[in-house]
């Protein structure tokens, strides 16, 4: 996957979200600000983008997205419950109307046997509610904060 088609998507995800007036903020964990770099990269994009954080230890998604303790103990920091909270933890701080959420094991470190390295989960809060997808990303490092980034923007724009 280019980065460019990446950079397309993410400009269509926009437009769409201009057009109904709406606002967006991102919470990112694996993908380190690759998908807050994209988003901020498009021409405009300040029509729509709030901002983000980059919530990469368990004490900032707690103590900035308001994601529970008992979620991380329960389910890991690298779960659809954890992305579910995140994005909707930002959609509240950020008074967005829609946010958007990664996390995972980009690796090469970090796996485990039951969370190999590549799994990611992505989350978008909307008004409508929130979903998540799961993903096994097969890449190095790079490409798997990209792969991840890129599946958050096509989830956002699925849903909207």
């Amino acid at each position: 996957m280019a980065e460019d088609d990446s950079l397309a998507l993410v400009a269509r995800l926009l437009e769409r979200m201009a057009g109904r007036g709406w606002r967006l903020a991102a919470a990112e964990s694996d993908t380190g600000g690759v998908l807050l770099d994209w988003l901020t990269a498009a021409p405009g994009s300040s029509r729509v983008v709030l901002g983000g954080v980059v919530a990469y230890h368990d004490h900032l998604k707690r103590s900035l997205l308001g994601v529970e303790p008992a979620v991380i103990e329960r389910q890991g920091a690298v779960s659809a419950a954890v992305a579910e909270a995140m994005a909707e933890g930002m959609r509240r701080v950020a008074d967005a109307d829609v946010a958007l959420a990664t996390t995972g094991i980009s690796g090469p470190a970090g796996a485990t046997a039951a969370k190999p390295v590549g799994l990611a989960y992505v989350a978008v809060a909307t008004p409508a509610g929130t979903r998540s997808a799961e993903h096994r990303w097969q890449g190095d490092r790079a490409a798997n904060r990209r792969a991840n980034a890129r599946a958050v923007v096509e989830l956002a724009l699925s849903l909207l």
